[in-house]
């Protein structure tokens, strides 16, 4: 016997108290982590990241560090974070299945970029690579998560998808570089490699990891095409500021164009596959 008030096949469920404070605090929490992020990158003025602890981060430290019109990305992923917070809050997303399963997360991932950006004010490099590390883990969450699930709608699809894309992709390649400035700043030396073999090996390991997201995330193509875009465009700023400025280093600005090469084609085959659910 069927009981009356089964939830029929596909309908969405109905808001729950805990849904309305989740959208609430979700909103609140990511105007404020983006507002704070912002202010400690020193888009308000104040202290610059790449001028931060000493310039470890700069487009000169290491020989995998983005140039600096690469950060001009964080203003789409700030704008997207924004229309996802508005987007999650709407009354008549309360309930998505989508939302409950991801929201949290997202604004966790927020709560640890602006975290992040204090620690490198503060100049504390090692603890940012631990930082960044975690916060990656959590947008692989998201993106787990999102994968399973089917966007409810293309709205769902441009606003949470392909921010997540976007901000993944990014996060990912910076992961890298921060790694790269931790050893670089704690005078790790070349470590048998050099600077340029080991920047190489870097590179290489970015190219791979963005075939290996979009191997997973097939089929979701605002997610597959925005992280592929992000890591492209990361790799890609890699490259130009190694054929040019004072860090030179003709072999990794090379190495770095093959790696934006294979993030964007992955990106794009993975966004034109069929989605299998």
């Amino acid at each position: 016997m069927t009981s009356a008030a089964a939830v029929p096949a596909g309908a969405v469920p109905a808001p729950a108290p805990s849904d309305r404070v989740r959208q609430v605090v979700v909103l609140v929490g990511a105007l404020v982590a983006a507002g704070t992020a912002a202010f400690g990158a020193g888009a308000f003025g104040g202290t610059a990241v790449q001028d931060a602890s000493g310039g470890a981060l700069s487009a000169e430290a290491t020989p995998v560090a983005p140039d600096n019109p690469a950060f001009r990305i964080w203003s789409v992923i700030y704008l997207g974070l924004f229309a996802f917070a508005v987007y999650q809050v709407l009354p008549r997303h309360a309930a998505s299945p989508r939302l409950r399963a991801t929201a949290w997360w997202v604004l966790a991932s927020m709560v640890l970029n602006a975290a992040w950006i204090g620690v490198v004010q503060a100049g504390w490099v090692p603890v940012s690579v631990v930082v960044i590390a975690a916060l990656l883990a959590v947008n692989a969450v998201v993106v787990v998560r999102l994968v399973r699930l089917r966007p409810e709608s293309t709205a769902q699809a441009v606003v949470l998808d392909g921010t997540l894309g976007l901000y993944t992709g990014w996060v990912s390649v910076a992961t890298l570089a921060n790694v790269a400035a931790a050893l670089a700043d704690a005078g790790a030396g070349e470590l048998g490699l050099g600077a340029t073999g080991w920047s190489v090996v870097l590179v290489a390991a970015a190219a791979v990891l963005s075939v290996a997201w979009a191997r997973f995330t097939a089929g979701r193509r605002a997610l597959a095409l925005g992280i592929g875009l992000a890591m492209s465009w990361g790799l890609a700023w890699i490259a130009v500021t190694r054929f040019q400025g004072p860090l030179v280093d003709t072999t990794v600005a090379w190495a770095a164009v093959a790696a934006s090469a294979v993030a964007l084609v992955a990106g794009v085959v993975a966004a034109t596959r069929r989605p299998t659910d």
